[in-house]
């Protein structure tokens, strides 16, 4: 769960960080067609046309540079910076329905939105956090909104260069990292089937990027030196939030609903909000009664933050499918009674298709990721021709199922199991 450092550490560790708030806007237009400005002039009745974009005024970005810090599964955790335990501090980070704040396009470490932009009855910042869904499980709102915001990032470049041999760079890691689109025939597409495969390879892509985030994680990959993420690394929680951030903004794109950054942020901000709605989302106390019935199980109070083994439960099920880790009947003891309803809801399983305006998606472009020298010694438990070269993400859940062999060697070594 927790994407990089941990929001409330950044006190902690001392550390001064220039916000990663943006400047960077954008506002695009749906240019009218000849016959629309005919049928207008003579006199005729407006009919719903497809959108006709003038490519020039396409926003020039792409994905945010930096990730929202986020949050270490569990609750209320102890911290230690080095061998040091950090005295009278435990992390917090547990959020309601009513805590969620406006988003905010490439927010990065802290953005304040006020009410007049908001379409929630409250301004403010983004207040991320975790949270416990009835049939989502638990949801990282960070992880929701970064890949939110890495596919609309993505969309605008990805139409403009559709049908091209094309690269996108995006922030390296364990190494260059970036998006390899190959030349193919567009010309049977009309416009609006070009959309929607730069919609569906948007979504998909930056949902992949996530899943190299967690790959990158285990392997040593870290946003500040000294401070170690392997505890980030595959938690149960991430991928479902990510996928969930990239199918609110392919909706939001199809819908159009994404032609500047306010109408996009407010989208977000409301499309956020209903599916959680949807999903069941349960009170903040709730949630952190969910939270300590899973003490021990999936992760544990007693170890202190980053150590890798505070989280006990991981999912290395990677791939365009997502089912949520729930509750169940079995982790309850008679002190969590209370909780069996929650504890009999059905899991509302996502994905992303793998298809669209009948092209397979994976044909058209891969995320790419390279490995440097200084991280291949984390890499000795797979096979050198696996990944010496480079791994696309159709390789990432072969990469996964190694790192669950090794993590249940060193939990049964600890005598801890990994169910």
């Amino acid at each position: 769960m927790s994407r990089t450092l941990l929001r409330p550490l950044y006190a902690v560790a001392l550390l001064t960080l220039v916000s990663g708030c943006t400047s960077n806007t954008w506002q695009t237009h749906a240019v009218p067609s000849n016959a629309e400005v005919a049928d207008m002039l003579a006199g005729g009745q407006p009919v719903s046309q497809p959108w006709q974009l003038d490519e020039a005024s396409y926003p020039q970005f792409t994905v945010p540079q930096n990730v929202r810090p986020c949050c270490a599964f569990g609750d209320m955790q102890k911290v230690k910076l080095g061998p040091v335990p950090v005295p009278f501090f435990r992390l917090n980070n547990v959020v309601g329905l009513s805590d969620i704040g406006p988003h905010k396009f490439a927010s990065g470490i802290y953005h304040y939105t006020p009410s007049s932009s908001s379409v929630l009855d409250h301004g403010g910042s983004e207040n991320n956090g975790i949270l416990y869904t009835k049939q989502g499980g638990f949801i990282d709102l960070a992880h929701v909104r970064d890949t939110a915001d890495d596919t609309i990032g993505l969309f605008f470049e990805i139409l403009a260069n559709l049908g091209k041999a094309h690269r996108i760079e995006l922030p390296a890691e364990l190494g260059p990292r970036y998006i390899e689109m190959k030349a193919f025939d567009v010309s049977a597409l009309n416009d609006e089937q070009k959309w929607s495969v730069a919609a569906h390879l948007a979504a998909r892509l930056a949902y992949f990027k996530a899943e190299s985030h967690e790959i990158a994680q285990w392997h040593g990959y870290t946003s500040f030196s000294g401070w170690p993420e392997t505890i980030s690394a595959y938690s149960l929680e991430d991928l479902y939030s990510n996928m969930l951030g990239a199918k609110i903004v392919l909706n939001l794109i199809q819908q159009r609903k994404v032609l500047s950054e306010v109408e996009y942020n407010q989208n977000v901000s409301l499309w956020l909000n209903a599916s959680l709605q949807e999903l069941g989302i349960v009170d903040k106390a709730q949630a952190k009664e969910v939270l300590a019935a899973v003490d021990g199980k999936w992760w544990s109070s007693q170890a202190s933050i980053p150590s890798k083994y505070m989280v006990l439960k991981r999912h290395y099920d990677l791939g365009d499918q997502q089912t949520p880790h729930l509750l169940t009947p079995e982790l309850l003891g008679d002190q969590f009674a209370h909780l069996q309803p929650l504890a009999r809801s059905s899991a509302t399983v996502i994905s992303l298709p793998a298809y669209a305006e009948s092209l397979e998606l994976d044909q058209v472009a891969k995320l790419v990721l390279e490995i440097e020298p200084r991280y291949a010694a984390t890499f000795s438990h797979i096979p050198a021709q696996i990944w010496s070269d480079r791994i696309d993400h159709t390789e990432f859940p072969m990469i996964a199922q190694y790192a669950e062999q090794q993590d249940s060697k060193d939990l049964e070594a600890l005598g801890v199991g990994n169910d």
